[in-house]
């Protein structure tokens, strides 16, 4: 167990203020950071760097640390170090400290007891993961087994390390795109009792061959004869569960919607609609015969002019 000069990992003096301190490790992190630095010790360096301002960076830590220091020549404090020489972590942890001044002065540290009256509860993080369902699945119940990472951070507020965590969860019936699940307690660990953060799935409706989402609402494009949006007809058409005989009006136009009543996405509390856009789609290559119906259906509308209301443009 060694006892570190921390100040001179910093860079600084022991006289200088919190604000020097801090100047100076947010300059030493970014250096010596292991995702950017080329450096060949810097995750060791980053790692120590981390350490001195644990400490240096609070008031109360600082102080006990300069007693300390002060006293790293005394033969009772080798005494304490030479006992600890197993322990496996390579400086002073809070702990140590506080037994090492209980051994020396024969009392506990005067900083201990604040320590824990300061030390406040904290709730940890929350976390949000995006879960990708199909559109017939989100009218029904769903299990689901979802994996994610854990984040564990250090007292900077960096991520140490993620823990791999998996959860079986129930997708409830009627779930649209968007929408926001929360798993209460699933998320960081909260510190000092703090209670834990929450996971939040949001949905994802994965996009559809034939259906377009709005809201609770669904559209799909209806390919129809010409003589069908003419004449009117009787035509089979999918929703999302079975397929149903849609009515096409007699000379419906092309764009025009036609709702079918809660055919759309249904939940606890909304039924949407299916609406119905039709779409006029041509013959690909008209034979003698069709092109002869078609100019006798143009000879015989002569005053029609689909494109009048150009004219006063």
């Amino acid at each position: 167990m060694e006892l570190k000069d921390y100040y001179a990992i910093m860079g600084v003096k022991p006289t200088d203020d919190t604000k020097t301190i801090k100047t100076a490790y947010r300059r030493l992190a970014k250096k010596y950071h292991p995702d950017v630095s080329k450096e060949p010790n810097a995750e060791a360096r980053f790692k120590e760097i981390a350490q001195a301002w644990e400490v240096l960076g609070d008031e109360q830590r600082r102080a006990e640390y300069d007693e300390l220091w002060a006293h790293r020549n005394d033969p009772k404090f080798r005494q304490f170090t030479q006992q600890h020489s197993n322990k496996s972590q390579e400086s002073f942890s809070q702990e140590d400290f506080d037994d090492f001044y209980a051994s020396f002065f024969g009392q506990h540290s005067p900083f201990e007891g604040r320590r824990t009256q300061q030390a406040s509860k904290q709730r940890g993080h929350d976390l949000e993961i995006e879960l990708a369902v199909f559109l017939e699945e989100s009218q029904e119940e769903q299990k689901r087994t979802i994996s994610y990472h854990l984040p564990v951070y250090n007292v900077f507020g960096i991520v140490e390390k993620e823990i791999p965590k998996t959860l079986n969860v129930k997708i409830p019936a009627g779930v649209i795109d968007g929408q926001r699940i929360r798993l209460k307690g699933q998320g960081t660990i909260g510190e000092n009792g703090g209670e834990n953060g929450d996971l939040w799935l949001t949905i994802r409706i994965a996009p559809h061959p034939l259906f377009d989402i709005k809201g609770h609402d669904l559209e799909i494009v209806v390919p129809v004869a010409p003589w069908e949006a003419a004449l009117g007809a009787k035509i089979p058409i999918p929703t999302i569960k079975e397929k149903i005989l849609l009515t096409i009006p007699a000379g419906s136009q092309a764009g025009q919607k036609l709702r079918i009543k809660g055919k759309g996405l249904i939940s606890k509390k909304v039924s949407g609609d299916l609406y119905a856009i039709l779409k006029i789609v041509m013959p690909p290559k008209p034979d003698e015969k069709m092109r002869e119906l078609w100019q006798q259906i143009a000879d015989s509308q002569t005053d029609y002019n689909p494109r009048k209301d150009w004219e006063n443009k």
